[in-house]
């Protein structure tokens, strides 16, 4: 079977035993051994039958497609058969028993790749870390016996997030049974630090110092910039932004630090230029791109995206050792192919299904429609990157589509306005990551360089990423991914047509300036005359109160950078005269990178009790990265910030000490701020419970507010007592949809009932502003604000 594509006729029939395989494998891995075993048997006979029928066939035209049934067949078989095998050695084993039983255990384990991120945190708050690990042995009674088997570990991020692949460590963990999909026999969940034993490899600690080296030779670029490049260059994004990350995905970009074809390509293109230049025979480009590739393999670790790459690359530089150059295609698909027998559960990786899915799209879709466009008169240099964006955009949109449910309508002119300086960016930093290990000031210099395109791709991605209706909402899974690819394809199919492209394209232009410059003009937000604004920003408290023209005293940041950036965004906030963090839970700090994203930070104050160090830390590490020092107050103190004619002072009530014994310390030991702002007082007290509202009250402390943040998310930890003493007239809870806590508790919305205190929820109302208009308070909401992120 074969397809035209521009001018070139191309070789689908390795593609079709790819998608056959891919499918196979997602229904495959939800199946127990016998099932597979039966299924795969079944293929092998259909197989064979059609192999028979098609040398007992002597009509030209049957066996062809009697040959590919059975190649597809076969396939099918080669990829299930080994799939059983495993399915079965995992479920049979003694680490899966001792996971069934959620056995405590002591074990040795080898890391078999880096420590990821876990969005989830602990019950506790916890940053946490995912490993993938190999078991070796336990140790029990004093003796250590073999245990074999892969696992994947939950481990608190804070010891573990520098340990490099190779490692061997032991560990104190609870066994319980793998994730659904998973090719483990357990998972090990962690609460202690790693006793190491020996060292990685040396290849993985050359790798990782290559790594650090280059995150060595950026710190010398701005702070987005900084942790762009080792993105760019070997998919480390630690250190990146995570507003610019999301930004970097709204607008499409997030393909560019996720190491890919793309890197590959510009990696081994360079070295075989440089090597043509030396007239190297094809054998030695092709070997000295093979070890190359190897190394960065290495470097880069092979994740999905990666390996894909990485074997296509290795089988572009076969054909070109041996002179057999072959077609992209069906190299795409073979490398997919091995791919998918090798680790089945690449069958269900967005990444790998992206990855695979985008270079399709520029073999197959991108060549006809840019030869479509310059035989129109388009040229070749617009044609190109905008044709190429579009293919791939248009591939990958039902992927995206189907996990999300969001589309994004800039991805198209972002990617073309990124493309040209990715090349120079990746070189650069590889040249710097390389000479890092052996000359610091040269890596730096080649760094500083790098920075320079990387500064152009932070401007398109905040650009782009930070526009009013670049995303737009539709239905996610498989019927919403079907939809949108329904409609792709018609579109397609009905811009080949004169009469109805003009109108297409009309049509496309209205739609856009409907829903992004104009949805940005006729949001009437924030409301004119707002006081204080409480962010929807999930479970956590998040708040904002007018100091004068884009200015605003921030109470705490929320659990998530994203929601608090895009709060603190549409209320034109780019100056934070003055930054309140109550206490260091991470439902009140975690989301500091987004308060400070785009912002001027004149002061930073936060409780005198430093717990959880975890959350201290952070926020302590996250403002000195910006030259603002953390300072701890208590009652007593006041500031008085804002623009002239926009006062806001800040009174501390408490805590008079640091709390000591209570059923939550941190929780007692919160700010309390009374703040008065154009006249009207607001009571900030934090996640302050019962013993804390006590001892203000028997302090004698004057409470009174006209408006409430309501304590600790509308807790039952409140006293009634400090409810009437505030008298507010209108009261504000901060609390996440759907939360785990029971927040806000029926008692405390009775007791405010019975007061007569309106109560207005972040959950159910998104941010609520409070107003002043005419002397007078007014609530003005805007619903669904907390932003929806792709996972």
């Amino acid at each position: 079977m074969v397809a035209d594509v521009g001018v070139e006729r191309v070789d689908l029939r390795l593609a079709l035993a790819v998608v056959a395989v891919w499918a196979a494998l997602i229904w495959g891995l939800a199946r127990s051994a016998r099932v597979l075993t039966l299924a795969a048997g079944c293929f092998l006979v259909l197989g064979l039958l059609a192999l028979l029928i098609a040398a007992r066939r002597d009509r030209p035209g049957e066996q062809p497609a009697l040959l590919s049934t059975a190649f597809v067949a076969g396939a099918i078989t080669l990829a299930l058969g080994p799939l059983a095998i495993r399915v079965h050695a995992v479920g049979s084993g003694e680490l899966a028993a001792l996971a069934a039983r959620h056995q405590q255990v002591s074990v040795e384990v080898v890391l078999t790749g880096d420590p990821r991120p876990l969005a989830a945190r602990a019950p506790s708050g916890v940053s946490r870390e995912i490993l993938d690990v190999r078991v070796i042995a336990e140790l029990a009674g004093g003796r250590r016996r073999a245990l074999t088997g892969s696992a994947v570990l939950l481990a608190p991020a804070q010891s573990w997030q520098d340990l490099l692949p190779g490692q061997r460590v032991r560990v104190d963990a609870r066994l319980s049974p793998p994730f659904a999909g998973e090719l483990t026999a357990a998972t090990l969940t962690v609460t202690t630090t790693p006793q190491l034993l020996g060292r990685p490899p040396w290849w993985q600690r050359g790798a990782g110092a290559v790594r650090a080296g280059l995150r060595r030779a950026a710190s010398g670029l701005p702070l987005e910039e900084r942790g762009l490049l080792p993105g760019l260059v070997d998919g480390d994004t630690s250190q990146l932004d995570p507003v610019l990350a999301e930004r970097f995905r709204v607008a499409g970009l997030t393909h560019l630090v996720a190491v890919s074809g793309t890197n590959c390509s510009i990696l081994i293109g360079a070295v075989a230029m440089l090597l043509r230049r030396a007239r190297a025979s094809p054998r030695t480009i092709a070997l000295v791109g093979g070890v190359v590739l190897l190394a960065f393999v290495v470097v880069a670790r092979p994740s999905p995206s990666v390996l894909r790459a990485a074997v296509m690359s290795a089988i572009a530089l076969t054909g070109l050792a041996t002179g057999r150059q072959r077609s992209a295609v069906p190299a795409l698909a073979a490398a997919v192919l091995v791919l998918l027998c090798w680790q089945p559960a690449l069958a269900l990786d967005l990444g790998f299904a992206l990855s695979v899915s985008a270079t399709a799209a520029l073999l197959l879709v991108a060549p006809g429609w840019v030869a479509a466009a310059r035989s129109r008169g388009v040229p070749a240099a617009l044609a190109e990157p905008v044709m190429i964006a579009a293919a791939a955009h248009l591939v990958t949109a039902p992927i995206v589509v189907g996990i999300s449910g969001q589309f994004s309508l800039v991805a198209i002119p972002a990617n073309v306005l990124a493309e040209p300086v990715v090349t120079a960016a990746t070189i650069l930093g590889v040249l710097a990551a390389a000479l890092s290990v052996v000359w610091s000031p040269a890596a730096a210099l080649l760094a500083q360089l790098a920075g320079w395109p990387c500064r152009w791709l932070v401007l398109v991605a905040e650009r782009f990423g930070s526009s009013p209706g670049a995303i737009l909402p539709w239905p996610s899974g498989v019927l919403g991914a079907g939809l949108l690819a329904a409609v792709s394809l018609l579109l397609v199919i009905l811009v080949r047509r004169p009469s109805v492209r003009a109108v297409l394209a009309v049509f496309a232009l209205v739609a856009l300036l409907i829903q992004i410059p104009v949805r940005s003009l006729v949001i009437a937000w924030p409301p004119t005359g707002w006081l204080i604004t409480a962010c929807d920003v999930g479970q956590g408290d998040g708040l904002a109160i007018y100091a004068g023209p884009h200015q605003a005293v921030v109470v705490d940041t929320g659990p998530d950078p994203i929601p608090m950036d895009r709060c603190l965004s549409e209320l034109g906030v780019t100056r934070i005269p003055l930054l309140i963090l109550t206490h260091s839970h991470l439902d009140h700090v975690g989301g500091i990178a987004g308060a400070l994203h785009g912002r001027r930070v004149d002061a930073a104050i936060t409780s005198p009790l430093a717990d959880p160090a975890s959350g201290h830390e952070l926020a302590e590490r996250a403002l000195a990265e910006r030259g603002v020092r953390l300072q701890t107050a208590s009652a007593g103190a006041s500031f008085q910030v804002g623009a002239d004619g926009h006062q806001v002072l800040v009174e501390l009530l408490g805590p008079r000490i640091a709390f000591k014994g209570t059923r939550s310390d941190p929780n007692n030991s919160s700010l309390v701020a009374r703040v008065t702002v154009a006249g009207r007082r607001i009571m900030m007290p934090g996640d302050a419970e019962i013993e804390a509202q006590d001892d203000l009250l028997s302090a004698g402390v004057d409470l009174r507010a006209d408006i409430l943040k309501v304590p600790h998310h509308g807790s039952a930890y409140s006293d009634p007592a400090f409810l009437r003493a505030v008298h507010a007239s209108v009261a504000l809870v901060s609390v996440g949809r759907d939360n785990d806590y029971g927040h806000p508790s029926p008692v405390l919305l009775n007791e405010l009932a019975r007061l007569g205190v309106p109560l207005h929820r972040t959950d159910t109302e998104g941010d609520i502003a409070v107003v002043q208009q005419s002397g007078r308070l007014a609530v003005k909401v805007r619903a669904s604000a907390v932003a929806i992120r792709a996972p």
